[in-house]
C-alpha cells in the first residue's frame, strides 16, 4: 500500500478566497459618506472631489451626493457632487 498521494493531488488544492474588488457605486448613484465607491489594487481610478483614498486604495465618500466619473488627462477621477434641491 503506497504512504505518498498521487503527484497531481498533493501539488494542487490551494486557491486563495475572492477579494470582491471593483466598482460598488457607479455612476449617477446617489451615496452619504463613508460609502465605499471603488475597491481596487493601486489608484487604477484616482480620488476627485469629495471623495477619500484609504490606505489600502478604497476610494470612498466624504459628502452626500451623486457619483461621477470623469476622465482627465488620459486618466480616469471618480468624484461626489452635492444634489441642488
Amino acid at each position: 500500500m503506497a504512504h505518498k498521494k498521487g503527484a497531481g493531488s498533493t501539488k494542487n488544492g490551494r486557491d486563495s478566497n475572492s477579494k470582491r474588488l471593483g466598482v460598488k457605486k457607479y455612476g449617477g448613484e446617489y451615496v452619504i459618506p463613508g460609502n465605499i465607491i471603488v475597491r481596487q489594487r493601486g489608484s487604477k481610478i484616482k480620488p476627485g472631489n469629495h471623495v477619500g483614498l484609504g490606505k489600502d486604495y478604497t476610494i470612498y465618500s466624504m459628502i452626500e451626493g451623486k457619483v461621477t466619473f470623469e476622465t482627465k488627462h488620459g486618466r480616469k477621477y471618480v468624484s461626489v457632487y452635492p444634489i441642488e434641491s
